[in-house]
């Protein structure tokens, strides 16, 4: 691999981390990052919810995504929050795995696995949401992360991969290290219990969104691949 990619015009990849990966191989990459369709989400009013918060996780059931972490986190704040709702969102072969672990912990009751949701269907489940859950153990640049920031919803999110080059801690979310669900049920309280804190995160999250909007990312590519033309035409 290292062969053909020292052969190709230009390397382009969707994060910083990624471009730190080629860069260990001695090889050089532009960044051009992922992109998200803001017609598609829109954020709504912040959600009353008293007892009743909804989290969401939005990742398929596999092992590298770390959903227990997020079902203990979930657990942990249950007794402050007796009508949470938990909906993870995804498919996956660690499905009998993750009830047995929510029937291990008494949440049958609020966890909700949805299965796989159409992609028409994802804005809705934004909207009825009051923080997302990201708990991967490997990521790179997770397009859930940007959905969640177009529609207003505070994130939680390890700090896995290239996720701290598109959350800036403390500011569009808040980041715990890998498998540390005291951590993230820490953090998720505060986004609960902290209303100016999650108003905070939320405007961030939309400022952050438009950075990937197709208009600034389209801009990008044109210009990289008129580069390209430029140098073939030269040599």
């Amino acid at each position: 691999m290292r062969y053909l990619l020292s052969r190709v015009a230009l390397r382009v990849t969707p994060s910083g981390f990624l471009q730190g990966v080629f860069s260990s191989y001695g090889l050089t990459a532009e960044v051009i990052p992922n992109i998200i369709d803001l017609s598609r989400f829109s954020p709504g009013p912040p959600r009353a919810f008293a007892y009743s918060p909804h989290v969401v996780v939005t990742r398929n059931l596999e092992p590298i995504y770390g959903i227990p972490t997020a079902i203990r986190a979930f657990a942990q704040i249950v007794p402050s929050y007796p009508q949470a709702r938990l909906t993870v969102a995804g498919s996956g072969p660690e499905l009998s795995r993750l009830q047995a672990l929510v029937a291990e912990l008494g949440l049958q009751s609020s966890v909700c696995f949805s299965g796989r949701i159409e992609n028409s269907e994802i804005p809705a489940l934004y909207a009825s949401a009051d923080c997302l859950l990201n708990p991967s153990t490997v990521d790179n640049m997770p397009i859930s992360i940007l959905e969640a920031f177009a529609s207003g919803v505070p994130v939680v999110s390890t700090s896995a991969g290239g996720i701290p080059d598109m959350v800036e801690q403390g500011v569009s979310g808040l980041l715990v290290p890998i498998g540390d669900h005291d951590a993230m049920a820490r953090e998720l309280l505060r986004v609960l219990q902290d209303v100016s804190l999650a108003a905070d995160l939320r405007q961030a999250g939309l400022l952050q969104a438009e950075r990937y909007a197709w208009p600034r990312v389209r801009t990008q590519w044109l210009d990289a691949y008129r580069r390209v033309a430029g140098a073939r035409r030269t040599s």
